[in-house]
């Protein structure tokens, strides 16, 4: 037996190690095995176990094995040449140090994301060289247009690059440009040219199985017997060929004096890889592609089963030298078929980017299933039913998403996904949860100044994204020992403000003022209000009872600070309103009311790493649910139907601002619709598609059967597990990413709202008016039944007349609800008080015109919805049919400073809204309450029950 393979089997780790650097003590072994243990020391530890014996001591179990040790290095020593023994040694060493960096390279690629984005692959390459600081990494590059610039700039910086996925001659030639530029760029700045390595990796193989699949089909549609032939000849040709010329490319590169030049400096050729040489058609040899491929200064990357059949029967030779004519021929007659080797290695290329990010995706998409499967329930859960209808399109859309890198892009800020105008601007709520992680402290130290001053309550004064958010949360997590209830107003409606004020008790009570531009009207208004009401009691000290939570720079800001406020928060200018709830615009007034904000923003962040970048849509929570909408959208099922646990409902009106605001622009939108009771399959059109929130402990069966009635009747059905209600930060971000993704999909900008404006400008010229004469503008109704008002503009007042309106209230309802059409939506929009009796009877008038009609219905309050869904309303496609209801303030409240009342600008409003409504051509009928509004909408209501019959 060998003596040094004797030597190794006794114990190669260790033993070749004594021999290569001398014995080590006692004390040293057994601190190698502490660390180590046993097969860290030695490759055979059944030696070290036979040397202890049973029942030994530690100590004397060393000594027995160094004993053995001494004897068996004893015996072999004289019968092992010494150079013997250096060489054994020398084969531990790293393969790098040992070819003195000829080889031992180790390859890292860049993301194949990447692959057509030249910064990207600058960046990512600067990031694996920076991290793994090793000489032996290989930066693998792709060889693409987009990779060129990389590959000079990198090997500029001294950076080691393999360039994959190469088929052109045409290509490798511009890479070895790229290379030798980069050479010289780096030695003209002081580099040393011998710490740099590249190869060039040329695919092979797949370059035959597409010119032989063209070939196949001439010779299949040949009818000469001698061009079938000549046809056939050229099958299997192609790839060699063209590796062969590529090769004869580089050789006249290395022979000119510019590379002379760089080689006296120190400089390493460039080898040429051949990748893909495993060969793919059976009636080829086995080893064709390493047999033809042999030559000086290349690599081949042999696939094991090849190199098996190469080490059985391949002949090895300098093959890359022959037949160079041969190969120039065989290309050239290649040409002459009309086959074109340029466009199909331009095609090979494609497919390979294709198929890299493929494989990246099945990757990450196996990471993420396993990450979701460890989180388990720390993370809620998602079912997506679709029906057959919708899931053709949502597998294309799925697909489309993947191949075109959209999630990525999406965390990229690209706009080119929706409009490409200015929604890159807008994408601050993408990192806001990771950003706020990194400074819990400033909420907890807030939350403990509440405390501290005993509050018994806290009023959020904000519209829309300010005020629906931290409505969810108040709702969702109720009040915390210690610490204030928290409300929400947010509408201008005298006696809901009236009744704000008697529910809190104003000398220990926060207000949070809250709006990101600092001049909506509301809540200025209420702050003014609610700031002169707390200083009657606390003079000058009214401040100390106030925070504003605001954009920096903005007119609040200013007032915060002129008044004196606690306290200011600053949100981030990048994120719209209604993105805004889990930063400080939602954060601040969690804190307030005690919540644990560290928490669950750490609780929030699972969700947030599930719909990352790095998760492909098919495998990403909130990708897949937006292209699910946009998939309904496109088949159009447009009006979402949410439906929740009890204890989350209030999520259902913050998603209609999301996705109402969102979407509802160039005539498109997504009706939201919350707060429906579900009702049997056939009470709804195909116009619908719905989202179930359902708290895991919750066990509504009426709510669970309803839903499985509806899958079964081909509904698509999306159903959401929420592990607890502390979670409801996940579905924050999950919707928000959703609503993102849907809206790229139906080629608008989520982010924007273009119609929100027209109603606030037509409530300025109203209040602006009412400030110069007193009053409002005069309006004459278009008819009137007792205390009922009826007012519409001349346009719906003809078609209302025309369909049966004569006078009383009931034929104007009748009138207008058979205007009501297959796929339409019907909005009742209420500007009165926002309590539990006027919700239900809006509440019951909208159900039950569901229910006879058969289409979508919403409720709205005014001017709350304003903020919310109004957008879609005026911005969306016109399938609304809208009956608005105004009533008298029976008691209203004067604003101080100004001359304008609450009533007054509430009565503004709704008149905006209503003009830019008829404006926009909407069919939109008006209701206005003389006196009691409790009265006058139970009067409306039974007129609506009487129409409906």
């Amino acid at each position: 037996m060998n003596p040094v393979k004797q030597l190794e089997d006794f114990g190669q780790a260790i033993w070749l190690d004594f021999l290569a650097r001398g014995f080590i003590a006692k004390g040293d072994l057994k601190a190698l095995i502490d660390r180590d243990g046993v097969k860290g020391v030695t490759s055979n530890p059944s030696i070290f176990e036979k040397a202890i014996g049973s029942g030994d001591e530690y100590d004397s179990a060393i000594s027995k094995l160094l004993k053995e040790h001494d004897r068996q290095v004893g015996e072999l020593y004289e019968a092992v040449a010494v150079e013997d023994i250096q060489a054994a040694a020398d084969m531990l060493r790293p393969v790098y140090d040992r070819m003195r960096g000829e080889d031992g390279y180790v390859s890292l690629e860049v993301s194949p994301y990447l692959a057509r984005d030249t910064a990207g692959t600058l960046a990512e390459a600067r990031r694996l060289w920076r991290d793994v600081k090793r000489d032996n990494l290989m930066v693998k590059v792709p060889g693409t247009r987009e990779g060129l610039p990389a590959i000079e700039a990198l090997t500029a910086e001294g950076i080691s690059i393999n360039i994959t996925l190469l088929f052109s001659q045409a290509m490798y030639a511009q890479v070895l440009e790229a290379y030798i530029a980069g050479l010289e760029k780096f030695i003209a700045n002081g580099g040393d040219p011998k710490k740099i390595a590249s190869v060039a990796s040329f695919f092979v193989s797949r370059i035959d199985v597409e010119v032989d699949k063209q070939l196949d089909a001439k010779i299949a549609a040949a009818n000469d017997k001698d061009q079938k032939a000549h046809l056939e000849s050229l099958k299997g040709k192609a790839a060699i060929a063209n590796a062969k010329l590529a090769y004869q490319h580089y050789k006249k590169v290395i022979a000119t004096d510019r590379w002379k030049k760089l080689t006296t400096k120190g400089a390493r050729v460039q080898r040429l890889l051949w990748a893909s040489t495993g060969t793919k058609n059976k009636a080829y040899s086995d080893v064709l592609y390493v047999e033809e491929l042999i030559g000086r200064d290349t690599v081949n990357t042999v696939p094991p089963a090849t190199l098996d059949a190469f080490r059985d029967h391949g002949k090895p030779r300098n093959s890359l030298e022959e037949n160079v004519g041969d190969a120039e021929r065989v290309l050239k007659d290649l040409a002459k078929t009309g086959i074109s080797l340029d466009a199909i290695t331009e095609k090979l290329v494609d497919d390979g980017v294709q198929l890299f990010a493929d494989a990246a995706d099945k990757l990450l998409g196996a990471v993420a299933q396993k990450r979701a499967k460890m989180l388990g329930s720390r993370i809620d859960g998602q079912t997506v039913d679709l029906g057959t209808d919708l899931d053709g399109q949502f597998k294309a859309l799925i697909d489309s998403w993947s191949a075109e890198g959209k999630g990525r892009r999406l965390w990229n800020r690209d706009a080119s996904i929706w409009s490409g105008s200015d929604e890159s601007k807008w994408l601050g709520w993408l990192d806001a949860v990771e950003r706020e992680q990194k400074s819990p402290q400033r909420y907890q130290t807030f939350a403990d100044w509440v405390k501290q001053q005993q509050f018994t309550d806290a009023v959020v004064l904000g519209m829309g994204g300010s005020s629906l958010g931290p409505e969810v949360l108040a709702k969702t997590f109720g009040a915390a020992a210690g610490f204030p209830k928290l409300h929400i107003l947010d509408s201008t409606d005298p006696a809901q403000v009236a009744r704000m004020e008697s529910t809190v008790k104003l000398g220990t009570t926060l207000f949070i003022v809250s709006s990101k531009s600092g001049g909506t009207t509301e809540p200025n208004v209420l702050m003014d209000y609610f700031f002169a009401h707390v200083g009657e009691a606390l003079k000058d000290k009214a401040g100390s009872h106030f925070v504003a939570v605001t954009d920096p720079g903005s007119a609040l800001e200013k007032t915060a600070k002129a008044r004196g406020f606690a306290h200011i928060f600053y949100g981030a200018p990048s994120i719209g309103g209604r993105y805004s709830v889990l930063s400080p615009f939602g954060l601040v007034p969690a804190a307030a009311a005690g919540i644990d904000v560290g928490n669950f923003l750490d609780l929030t962040a699972s969700i947030v790493r599930a719909c990352g970048s790095d998760v492909p849509p098919r495998d990403n929570p909130g990708i897949q649910l937006g292209l699910a909408l946009g998939a309904a959208y496109k088949a159009g099922r447009d009006k979402v139907t949410l439906s929740t646990s009890t204890q989350i409902a209030d999520f259902g009106a913050w998603t209609e601002q999301l996705i109402a605001e969102s979407t509802g622009k160039n005539s498109k939108a997504l009706i939201p619709l919350a707060d429906e009771t579900l009702s049997k399959p056939d009470v709804y059109g195909k116009d619908r598609i719905f989202i179930d929130l359902n708290i895991n402990s919750d066990k509504d069966s009426a709510r669970a059967a309803a839903l499985t009635a509806l899958e079964k009747s081909g509904h698509p059905v999306i159903r959401i597990a929420v592990t607890d209600p502390a979670h409801i930060g996940q579905e924050f971000f999950r919707f928000e990413i959703a609503t993102a993704v849907a809206g790229a999909v139906m080629g608008i900008n989520p982010f924007d709202q273009p119609d929100v404006e027209a109603a606030k400008i037509k409530t300025r010229e109203l209040t602006s008016a009412f400030e110069k004469s007193g009053s409002l503008p005069v309006e004459k109704s278009v008819a009137a039944d007792g205390e009922i008002e009826i007012y519409t503009d001349q346009k719906n007042a003809e078609a209302l007349k025309k369909a049966g309106a004569n006078g009383g209230l009931e034929s104007w309802l009748k009138a207008h609800l058979s205007r009501i059409g297959v796929n339409d939506y019907f909005a009742l929009l209420a500007y009165v008080d926002r309590n539990g009796k006027n919700i239900e009877s809006m509440q019951s008038a909208r159900l039950a015109i569901r229910d006879k009609k058969h289409v979508a219905t919403c409720v709205g309050f005014g001017p709350r919805f304003l903020h919310s869904t109004g957008q879609a309303y005026k911005g969306g496609p016109n399938s609304g049919v809208f009956l608005q209801i105004t009533s008298d303030a029976t008691k209203d409240l004067a604003i101080p400073g100004q001359k304008a009342s609450f009533g007054i600008i509430e009565a503004a409003q709704a008149r905006g809204d209503f003009g830019v409504l008829t404006e926009r051509n909407r069919r939109a009928l008006r209701l206005h309450i003389k006196g009691d509004a409790g009265a006058g909408l139970s009067k409306i209501n039974a007129a609506i029950m009487k129409a409906l019959n």
